[in-house]
C-alpha cells in the first residue's frame, strides 16, 4: 500500500548495512569457505505490513544445512557475467517540473532526497525527457518558428521556466553518476502530413534533413544549460497513433531515416558519441522491428541499442530473442506506467509487482536499464493537455503540498537503491515459480539478490552461494533484497 509523505523518513533515515563481505572480481574468490559468519542484510517491503524498504533482518551463512526435496530453494552464482547495467531510474517530463515548482521548498527537496540521493532515498541514475512537448504538457508546443526549416529560430526558452531547474537539480543530487537520454513525441506539426502534432501522422520527405537536424539542436541547447546528454531515441512509439503528440514510422522508414539522416546529422554536429535508440515501443513487436533496422549493416552502424515499453502485455521472450539475435546490441527499457489515474486506488498493490515483475524479467533477459515513466504527477495524475492521466510512483496535492507515495516506489527502489551502474548481472535461479529472482554483482563486491513474492502465502526458501546456505522466508505479497 502506499503512504503519505509522513512516514518517508524512515525510508530516508535507514542506512545501508556496513558489515557486509566484499568480494574481489575474479572467480576463484567466491570460494566456498568465504562465506561462513559474514551477515546477509535482508530488506522487505509487503503487503498488509509496516514495511517499506525495512531492513528486517541479518543472516549468515553456514555449511550444516541438510535441504529435503519439498524445501523452496535459490542458487547464486557469481562466476557467470552477463550485461553491465546502465542505471535505474524515471522521466522527467514537463508534467514533473510543474508539479514539483508548485510544492513548498521542503517538499521539493524531499522529492529529490526521496529518488535522487543514493543513502537517504532510493538512489535514481538514469532519467529520460522529451524534444518538444509530450502528452505530459500543458500544452503543445515546439522550438522554432513555422517554416523555419533552416532552425535559425531554435530556442528552448520554454524549458527554461520549469523542466530544466527540476533536471538540473535532480542530477545535483544523483551525482556525477547520472544518465539522461531524449526522445521525441512527434516534430512540429508544418513538418509532418496531417500538420498537427497529435494523432499519427507522418515527417514529410522534403522535412527529413531538417528534422535530423533539430535533434543535434536540442542536445546542443540542453548541454550549453549545464545538462549532459548521453543518448537518444529515434521516436516515442513510432507506431501508436495516439491523441497526443506522435509521429509514425514503418520499420523501413525509420532505417532509412536514421542511416541517411540522423546518424550522419548526428556526426556532422560533432555529436557521435551519442547513442541511439531504435524502436521505443512495446515489446510485442520488439524483434520484427530491430531486426529491420539491425540486418542492414549501414543503419546498424549507428545503433546503440534497442528501447522497448511494457503496454500491450508482457512479451518477455521478445526482449530475449533479440538478445540472442544480437548479442552486441544492448537493451534499455524506457518507458512505463500504470494508468488510467484513480486516486482511489492510489493504494492499489499490484501497482509495485507489476514493476518489480517487468524488472525482473527484463533484466534476466538482458535490459541493461530501466526506465519509468514520470517521476512525479499532481494529484489529478497530470497535468496533461489531452486528459490522458496516469500514476507516478509520488503523487503530490499541489493544493495541500501533501505527498503521496505509491508502493511501487519501493518496488523499483528494491532494485535501484541496492543495484548500482557498472553492476553484472549474475546467476539467481529459484525451483519455484513462487519466486521470481534476479542478482547482480555491483563494482564494490556486493551481490544484490531481488526476490518477488506474487501469491498469497509466505514463501520459506533456502539461498545457496559458494557452496554454503541460509535460511529465510519470503512474505505474501512482498519484495525482499539480501545484500550480501
Amino acid at each position: 500500500m502506499a503512504i503519505v509523505s509522513n512516514l518517508v523518513p524512515k525510508l530516508l533515515s535507514f542506512t545501508l548495512l556496513t558489515s557486509l563481505i566484499s568480494f574481489m572480481t575474479c572467480t576463484s574468490s567466491y570460494g566456498a569457505s568465504g562465506y561462513l559468519g559474514k551477515n546477509i542484510a535482508v530488506y522487505v517491503t509487503a503487503k498488509d505490513t509496516g514495511q517499506r524498504l525495512a531492513k528486517s533482518e541479518e543472516i549468515g551463512f553456514n555449511d550444516k544445512l541438510s535441504p529435503t526435496e519439498k524445501d523452496a530453494e535459490i542458487y547464486i552464482d557469481p562466476s557467470k557475467t552477463f550485461q553491465t547495467v546502465l542505471g535505474i531510474g524515471g522521466a522527467l517530463t514537463d508534467a514533473s517540473a510543474e508539479t514539483f515548482y508548485k510544492l513548498p521548498k521542503d517538499k521539493q527537496q524531499e522529492i529529490l532526497r526521496a529518488y535522487y540521493d543514493p543513502q537517504s532515498g532510493i538512489g535514481y541514475t538514469l532519467g529520460r525527457t522529451h524534444i518538444n512537448s509530450c502528452d505530459f504538457s500543458s500544452e503543445s508546443y515546439t522550438y522554432v518558428n513555422d517554416g523555419d526549416k533552416e532552425l535559425k529560430s531554435f530556442n528552448i526558452a520554454h524549458d527554461l521556466k520549469y523542466r530544466i531547474p527540476f533536471i538540473k537539480q535532480a542530477i545535483a543530487t544523483a551525482g556525477t553518476n547520472f544518465t539522461l537520454f531524449v526522445s521525441p513525441w512527434s516534430p512540429p506539426a508544418w513538418m509532418k502530413d496531417n500538420n498537427s502534432m497529435l494523432h499519427g501522422g507522418k515527417l514529410k520527405p522534403e522535412y527529413y534533413e531538417t528534422w535530423a537536424g533539430y535533434y543535434g539542436k536540442f542536445i546542443h541547447a540542453y548541454e550549453k544549460e549545464g545538462i549532459p546528454i548521453w543518448g537518444l531515441t529515434v521516436q516515442n512509439e513510432p507506431m501508436a497513433i495516439q491523441s497526443w503528440e506522435s509521429c509514425i514510422y514503418t520499420a523501413e522508414e525509420e532505417r532509412d531515416f536514421l542511416k541517411n539522416y540522423l546518424g550522419p546529422a548526428l556526426q556532422k554536429d560533432g555529436l557521435k558519441d551519442k547513442r541511439i535508440i531504435i524502436w521505443d515501443h512495446n515489446r510485442s513487436l520488439m524483434y520484427q522491428r530491430a531486426s529491420v533496422v539491425l540486418d542492414d549493416p549501414a543503419a546498424a552502424q549507428y545503433v546503440w541499442g534497442v528501447g522497448f515499453h511494457w503496454y500491450m502485455g508482457d512479451d518477455f521472450e521478445n526482449v530475449k530473442r533479440v538478445k540472442e539475435a544480437y548479442p552486441k546490441t544492448h537493451l534499455l527499457f524506457t518507458e512505463a506506467c500504470n494508468y488510467p489515474f484513480d486516486f482511489s486506488k492510489i493504494n492499489d498493490w499490484q501497482g509495485g509487482e507489476t514493476y518489480a515483475k517487468s524488472m525482473i524479467n527484463d533484466f534476466n533477459n538482458g535490459a541493461e536499464g530501466w526506465t519509468d515513466w514520470n517521476v512525479l504527477l499532481d494529484e489529478k495524475g497530470g497535468p496533461n493537455h489531452v486528459q490522458n492521466f496516469c500514476y507516478a510512483p509520488i503523487h503530490a496535492d499541489t493544493k495541500t503540498g501533501k505527498l503521496y507515495y505509491m508502493n511501487s516506489y519501493y518496488y523499483i527502489g528494491h532494485f535501484s537503491k541496492f543495484i548500482r551502474p557498472g553492476a553484472k548481472r549474475i546467476i539467481s535461479s529459484s525451483t519455484t515459480d513462487q519466486l521470481l529472482t534476479t542478482a547482480f554483482l555491483n563494482t564494490d563486491g556486493k551481490i544484490a539478490v531481488v526476490i518477488l513474492n506474487l501469491s498469497n502465502q509466505a514463501q520459506p526458501f533456502i539461498l545457496w552461494l559458494g557452496g554454503k546456505a541460509t535460511r529465510t522466508s519470503s512474505p505474501a505479497h512482498s519484495i525482499i533484497t539480501l545484500v550480501i
